[in-house]
């Protein structure tokens, strides 16, 4: 895929397309249909494989198709029915309703975008843990509010950075691990599955209805718990970590657009041919991977906060409207957060650091950087050290301390 209003959007390649939630609702209404029978509810003979009923070649005519019914469940059903057995036409979709299908799609196409950013992730944990060792001592001008503060090293900045980054993997792990599926029926309640059971003449129906979820579920390798058609926080839960995650890359691209400034040079970006030109001044070299991901940072927590409003305006058994907002939304967030992770680790694999860039700044402006040095020696009546790279506070102890963090988590999640 490709995407004119967002350059690098080809990065995400086909996560949250409409072809992959396409097959997404289909192996949901296949592990039902499954289930269905395995419990005896439906019988063998509407037993059916689905996994090639539909393709991507049928995404334009259900999209067009999904107005009608104000989402595109009911024609996919439709032309599955269209397309299989008499008995698995009859079984197929019973006791589900299209919130269902399409909240279970939207997880499992989450996952993998999950998927890829924790892949994406331990990269960059990886890379900015060899930085921040490796830049440890280096030292250079610490800023606040613009200007120049006191000392401190880029190994310290970049365990900053490396924090940031592992408390949103972290987020992400989370909401990996706690992703579910969404089996309820028309209101949750399981009212048609239930009464099948009942119908069926087994001894405790609502068990069997438990027992169906239960199997479509570890099917599809998802989480069992109450359906959740109006309470959304497996979803808002999942787009608060992807919002934390473009939190923390803009947190490290605004540094580095910042720091690889003309007049600063002390970082850029790696160099790739034809990257970071401009269409009339042949002498640029602009920091394109940052402008990028600081693009996705902006603009991923109003996509957040729609997640929110949608959450909270989520009425009565079934939301109207609220849930329909979700659907775009996020794929959006996801789409960007991926390629934004992409853009984030081709950056920190390659960064340059000037170290002797920073150094000379450092000694440069050693007279200001050294004023809170001289006012601490003079509470004392002592004299200060006029060396900036000796007045360092604990920046070994913060490098050591969020590399140390940061093997653990690997360790812990490899």
């Amino acid at each position: 895929m490709t995407n004119l209003f967002w350059p690098g959007d080809e990065r995400a390649g086909d996560l949250m397309s409409e072809a992959s939630l396409l097959e997404a609702m289909v192996r949901v209404e296949a592990a039902w249909l499954d289930a269905l029978v395995d419990t005896g509810l439906a019988p063998a003979s509407s037993d059916s494989d689905l996994t090639a009923v539909v393709t991507a070649d049928d995404v334009e005519r259900v999209a067009a198709a999904a107005e009608s019914g104000g989402n595109p469940v009911i024609p996919l059903v439709t032309l599955l029915r269209s397309r299989v057995s008499i008995d698995a036409a009859r079984w197929l979709h019973r006791g589900l309703t299209s919130q269902d299908v399409l909240d279970t799609a939207l997880v499992l196409a989450t996952r993998d975008v999950l998927d890829r950013l924790l892949d994406e992730l331990r990269s960059q944990v990886i890379a900015l843990s060899i930085l921040a060792e490796r830049h440890a001592e280096t030292p250079m001008v610490g800023r606040t509010l613009t200007q120049h503060a006191v000392p401190t090293t880029f190994g310290a900045v970049v365990a900053t950075w490396l924090d940031g980054i592992v408390d949103a993997t972290e987020l992400v792990v989370d909401a990996r691990s706690l992703l579910p599926v969404q089996l309820g029926g028309a209101v949750g309640t399981l009212a048609a599955t239930t009464e099948l059971a009942a119908l069926r003449g087994l001894s405790d129906p609502a068990s069997v209805a438990h027992e169906v979820v239960t199997i479509a579920a570890e099917s599809l390798g998802l989480r069992v718990i109450r359906p959740w058609h109006t309470s959304r926080a497996p979803l808002t839960r999942t787009a608060d970590a992807l919002v934390t995650c473009t939190d923390a890359w803009g947190h490290v691209a605004t540094d580095v657009a910042t720091l690889s400034r003309t007049e600063i040079g002390e970082l850029a970006e790696p160099s790739v041919d034809g990257r970071g030109g401009s269409s009339t001044m042949p002498h640029k070299h602009n920091p394109v991977l940052s402008v990028l991901v600081r693009r996705a940072a902006l603009a991923a927590p109003a996509l957040g906060s729609t997640m929110h409003l949608a959450s909270a305006t989520a009425g009565d058994q079934r939301p109207d409207g609220a849930w329909h907002t979700e659907w775009a939304t996020l794929r959006t967030i996801a789409r960007r957060t991926a390629v934004a992770a992409s853009q984030t680790t081709e950056l920190l694999q390659g960064l340059h650091v000037n170290a002797a860039r920073m150094g000379a700044t450092l000694d440069e402006s050693a007279d200001d950087v050294l004023a809170e040095r001289r006012g601490v020696a003079d509470l004392v009546d002592a004299k200060h050290d006029p060396d900036p790279a000796t007045y360092l506070g604990i920046t070994l102890d913060i490098v050591a301390g969020a590399v140390d963090r940061a093997r653990i988590f690997l360790e812990e999640n490899a």
